[in-house]
């Protein structure tokens, strides 16, 4: 069962799910940053495919246990995504759909005797003060969002130790590539190039992330539920530490475009840097990721719809 199946990582995980044989429930409520035809495109590719089912439900009032009872285990990747966004007045739409959702799912799970693997945020880290940064790192969220991944760790944690819950926890760092969330940076600067309209660039462009490929993303994902060790929680960082301005220049010449960009202040929540130490997923999952960031960004360029002139990688 993949909860957030019609997501930018759910959809990608799905079609690997299929491609290897596997029958998919898919789980979506069809709301948060993307349109609902965003959405359904993103399962374009799998709606017809006979191992794939759809249920549009709710995690917070539908009824889990059958869904959850048919599956031989559960990825729950819903969330109410955004760091910007989750300040102020919108923050109860976060603690509902991250925090009570969660539980529900956690909550299931442990009952019916599944294991879960579930999507955190490097935002749990906040500013840390070390680079790259462990799974040990203290835990100091700086915004709203951050605060509800940090609450779904202690949840998933104690449903382990008292509720009998298989869980696996994954940090995901800047997850981009084809069909990326439209809120976020780089399909926001591509969008702007296709365009021909501003860009917004917030703060001075020097802060630096630590992107992560969604087919690495995946292939962690993958490897969580067939090896993860119950109750660990696991960096998902692409080792491609970069700048908004280095990812700038790096788009502009694979698109052979020139981003027309609009300075804004930089905005509350926005961590200066985010590095991924990937040690622990390396030595317990097998996995490391395998994309450059030239090659990633190329085909996230070459999905859109329209296209833009890509420099090969």
């Amino acid at each position: 069962m993949v909860t957030g199946c019609a997501g930018f990582i759910g959809s990608h995980l799905v079609e690997a799910l299929l491609s290897r044989g596997d029958d998919v429930v898919g789980i979506d409520s069809f709301t948060g940053y993307s349109e609902r035809e965003t959405k359904e495109a993103n399962l374009k590719a799998v709606a017809s495919d006979a191992g794939f089912s759809l249920s549009e439900a709710d995690l917070v009032t539908c009824e889990l246990d059958e869904m959850i009872a048919g599956s031989g285990g559960v990825f729950h990747l819903a969330a109410q995504p955004g760091v910007r966004q989750s300040w102020g007045e919108p923050f109860e739409n976060y603690v509902r759909n991250n925090v009570l959702a969660s539980q529900r799912v956690f909550e299931a799970a442990s009952r019916l005797d599944r294991r879960v693997v579930w999507a955190s945020s490097s935002s749990v880290y906040g500013n840390s003060t070390s680079f790259p940064t462990s799974e040990d790192a203290l835990l100091q969220p700086i915004s709203p969002y951050g605060v509800t991944k940090v609450a779904c760790e202690y949840l998933a944690r104690a449903y382990v130790e008292s509720g009998g819950l298989e869980a696996v926890g994954l940090r995901y760092f800047t997850v981009y590539g084809p069909r990326q969330r439209p809120d976020m940076a780089f399909q926001q600067i591509i969008a702007a190039l296709r365009g021909g309209t501003p860009f917004s660039l917030y703060g001075s462009g020097g802060q630096t992330r630590d992107v992560t490929y969604v087919g690495d993303a995946v292939a962690a994902t993958l490897a969580a539920m067939q090896v993860g060790r119950c109750s660990a929680v696991y960096n998902v960082g692409g080792g491609n530490e970069t700048s908004l301005r280095e990812a700038i220049a790096l788009i502009e010449e694979l698109s052979g475009r020139r981003l027309v960009v609009d300075r804004k202040p930089a905005v509350r929540g926005d961590a200066g840097r985010t590095a991924a130490d990937t040690s622990r997923a390396r030595a317990e999952l097998g996995w490391a990721p395998a994309t450059t960031l030239r090659a990633g960004l190329a085909a996230q360029l070459d999905s859109m719809d329209g296209g833009l002139s890509v420099t090969p990688p």
